[in-house]
Order: C-alpha cells, then sequence, then structure tokens
C-alpha cells in the first residue's frame, strides 16, 4: 500500500457544477490518463498521449469508454490563465488536477477519479494477464518492430519483434508499441488502437481468476499514480463480472483539423457545444440535453479562433483529415 502513488484531488476545484453532480447522478467517470514517460515518471511536463475516460452506469454496470483526441483544441488553465490550447498540455500545466478541470469544463461532466498510468505500468499490467490478442495488419507491421526496440531499451522488460500480420498473442512491450503506432495513418487511429488495447485488457481481466485480479490490483497500482484506495480498486474487483463494456468511440465526434501557427495541429471541435451534446445523448442516454452556459462560451471562442462553425466554415485549407 505504501507504493501507491497517491495524489489528493482538490474536489471543489476541478469544475463540476451542482448542475451537472444532479444531472450525472448515478454515472461514474473515471480518466484513464496515458502520459509518454517511464519508471516512476507522473509529474508536471508531461503530456496525455491517451486521454480515456469509462463512464459507467452504477445501477446497470454497463460502461462506455470515449477518447479525448490529444490535439483537441479546449480551454486549459496554464498558471491562473485560461487560453484555448490542445487538451494535452493540459497535464503539463497542472497535471491531473488540472486535466480533470479541463475536461469538466468543457464537457460537462462529473470526473473526479483518475489513473495515470505510463509505459511500465501498461506493460506490466498487460503481462500480468498473460497478454492480449491483436489482429496486426502490414502496414502496422512496417513499424511495429521500431516502438517495440525503444520499449526493451527503455523498460528494460524483455520482449520480441512481430514477425507476421494477422492475430496474434502480443505481450507487454508489444501491445503498448502497438497503441503507439500512427505513421502509417494518423492520431484517429492510434486513438482506436488504444481503446482496442484497453478494451482487450478490460475483457482479459473480467475472465481472470480472483487470485490473478488480486495479483493484478496490487502490480499495477503500486505503478500508477491516482486518486483511487486500495478498497476502490477491492470493490472494483468484487464487482467485476457484472461490468459491461457496450461501446467506444473518439471525441470529438464532429470535427475537422487544422495547422494554427506555433501551436502546430489541433484538432477542432465542430462545434464544441454540439459535440458535447451529443456526448451526453452517448453516455447517459439525454437526448434533450442543454450544454451548460459555459461551454456555449468556450464553443464560440474556439470557433471564432479557428474559423470552424457548425453550419460550414470560413477557412481556406487543405483538409489532412480522413
Amino acid at each position: 500500500l505504501g507504493k501507491i502513488n497517491k495524489e489528493t484531488i482538490d474536489t471543489n476545484a476541478i469544475g463540476i457544477t451542482e448542475e451537472t453532480k444532479q444531472s450525472l447522478k448515478g454515472y461514474r467517470n473515471i480518466a484513464l490518463l496515458g502520459i509518454d514517460s517511464r519508471a516512476d515518471d507522473y509529474g508536471l511536463g508531461n503530456r496525455t498521449d491517451c486521454i480515456i475516460i469509462a463512464s459507467i452506469n452504477e445501477e446497470t454496470k454497463d460502461v462506455k469508454m470515449f477518447s479525448v483526441y490529444r490535439d483537441t483544441y479546449l480551454e486549459v488553465v496554464e498558471k491562473n490563465t485560461k487560453r484555448l490550447d490542445k487538451v494535452t498540455h493540459a497535464y503539463s500545466y497542472g497535471g491531473a488536477q488540472n486535466t480533470l478541470l479541463a475536461l469538466n469544463t468543457n464537457l460537462d461532466l462529473n470526473i473526479k477519479e483518475y489513473v495515470t498510468i505510463n509505459f511500465d505500468s501498461l506493460i506490466s499490467a498487460i503481462n500480468a494477464m498473460d497478454g492480449v490478442d491483436i489482429d496486426i495488419e502490414k502496414d502496422e507491421l512496417k513499424y511495429i518492430n521500431d516502438y517495440i526496440d525503444a520499449l526493451i531499451q527503455t523498460s528494460g522488460v524483455k520482449s520480441k519483434h512481430v514477425t507476421t500480420t494477422g492475430v496474434q498473442r502480443l505481450d507487454g512491450v508489444q501491445a503498448v508499441a502497438y497503441a503507439r503506432l500512427r505513421y502509417m495513418d494518423t492520431d484517429y487511429q492510434r486513438t482506436e488502437r488504444q481503446r482496442k488495447v484497453v478494451e482487450l485488457a478490460f475483457e482479459k481481466a473480467k475472465k481472470a481468476d480472483p487470485k490473478t485480479l488480486n495479483d493484478l490490483l496490487g502490480n499495477v497500482l503500486s505503478m500508477v499514480a491516482t486518486n483511487l484506495t486500495w478498497q476502490d480498486g477491492l470493490d472494483v474487483i468484487n464487482d467485476f463480472g457484472k461490468y459491461k463494456l457496450v461501446d467506444t468511440q473518439g471525441f470529438p465526434f464532429d470535427k475537422d483539423d487544422m495547422t494554427m501557427g506555433t501551436k502546430g495541429f489541433i484538432v477542432v471541435p465542430v462545434n464544441l457545444e454540439s459535440n458535447v451534446v451529443k456526448l451526453h445523448s452517448y453516455l447517459f442516454g439525454d437526448e434533450g440535453y442543454e450544454a451548460s452556459a459555459k461551454v456555449k462560451a468556450y464553443s464560440e471562442r474556439i470557433s471564432e479562433d479557428t474559423g470552424f462553425y457548425k453550419d460550414g466554415d470560413k477557412v481556406k485549407r487543405v483538409k489532412t483529415s480522413g
């Protein structure tokens, strides 16, 4: 227990309004934050390569997951100053607390709990479950072994090259390498791979015996940063067989992208307000949801800053998406 990297989150300073608390009662939303670091480094300066929200219906135990693309252009806070920036930078500016603030205020959510994982902790977790079965395609095979070599060097964990296409068992190093692939397509596809690895690990864990799950819990909690407790983990294990992952998606649903000066490549919600309405319909079945005044204001600022509007855009550009 002493090994757990605990970080206390000030739940009064992460953008959860009283209205949101009431409207999302019965739903537990947990942020899984994957950072591009190795060993025991979870601090400021790291960016979130992966942001996945697991939304749990506490009555039915249905789970829906969605990724927020790391380059999504949202309102974030840097040194107490609000600015439009890539959401991946929120962690660098203020850790998990700042990332939860960005997610809650931009998406009208109630996220109070998080787990930050890095390459080493994910490798260890997947190895503890004896790997995951993934279908490797020709284009992926071309690049995956470079990532495997880099991970072997930085993690010190033994592995081997993937030599054939098709469905095969990947160990922790190989699976993390797969989740990092993006050079043959785009970050949108990489995000799909990340969700696939998490989904396969989830399904594998559901079939595991109690001893394996307890070993996994001890192993994982000693290698992540989180505000969850050991008891929280035990409670999840006790109910794990009841959970059902019903769907995964990427956010924003409606998007475009552009290069914006020194900020570089950004993913633009088209527009934020309508995307948040769709998100609440997707996660919570709230067909008549109306975005908060804050989200509407952010949405207008993003549109003005980028030139992307819901009913068409005014920016002449060459599209890079798709």
